[in-house]
């Protein structure tokens, strides 16, 4: 059967989360269509990775046998997270953007997962897995906007994801989320009640279709 690997990194817990409440969305429309399937859920905010030390990066270009028990250690658990991303047929992916970038608690899981040569490249193991990312955001910085210059979520993500690992990413993009609670934004509370119910339609359509498409391939 098919299997979801769902990350989230919100600081927020449950529904004060809106990275969180729509990345559900998807994942009860995935369910709806592998209700026999596995979803593995890593909340990386609640039990945060260590960060990639040089014990970690150095063991990558070592024989096995030729690396030190601190090594061996720290590249054990990289390959932990690497198998359990292989293993996955799927990927929903909670990013929500603090300050101008992804939570530091997802930059570690990238930097542990990425290891040259096996999830990078041509021969990626990764490559061609649908990834979709639920990137929410307080203001907007869509093309166009007066803050375009300091979008660092999609941008980021497309290029270390998308382009180096392969991975086939899509975006849900929850905007204007702090309009509701900072009178300066009160003018555009209702683009982000419009984008808010976008994107939680638009997680109930993607978990369906990316589940079928999996179940097809």
């Amino acid at each position: 059967m098919a299997t979801l690997l769902h990350l989230d990194s919100s600081l927020h817990p449950g529904s004060d989360s809106k990275s969180r409440t729509v990345a559900l969305k998807f994942r009860d429309a995935w369910r709806e269509q592998h209700p026999g399937g596995t979803v593995v859920h890593r909340d990386l905010a609640a039990d945060p990775l260590p960060h990639l030390d040089v014990h970690g990066v150095s063991a990558a270009f070592v024989d096995a046998d030729s690396r030190t028990p601190v090594q061996a250690a720290a590249f054990a658990r990289r390959l932990t997270l690497v198998e359990e991303l292989e293993r996955a047929d799927a990927v929903l992916l909670g990013a929500p953007m603090y300050n101008f970038a992804i939570p530091s608690t997802l930059k570690s899981w990238i930097d542990h997962v990425l290891l040259v040569d096996r999830t990078t490249g041509d021969h990626s193991s990764v490559k061609g897995v649908p990834l979709t990312v639920v990137a929410s955001r307080g203001g907007s910085y869509a093309p166009g906007t007066p803050r375009e210059s300091s979008e660092h979520v999609q941008n980021y993500l497309r290029s270390i994801l998308g382009e180096y690992m392969g991975f086939e990413i899509d975006f849900i993009v929850p905007e204007l989320t702090a309009a509701a609670a900072n009178p300066a934004m009160a003018e555009l509370v209702p683009l982000a009640e419009h984008s808010w119910a976008t994107a939680l339609e638009d997680a109930a359509t993607k978990g369906k279709e990316v589940a079928q498409r999996v179940a097809a391939a």
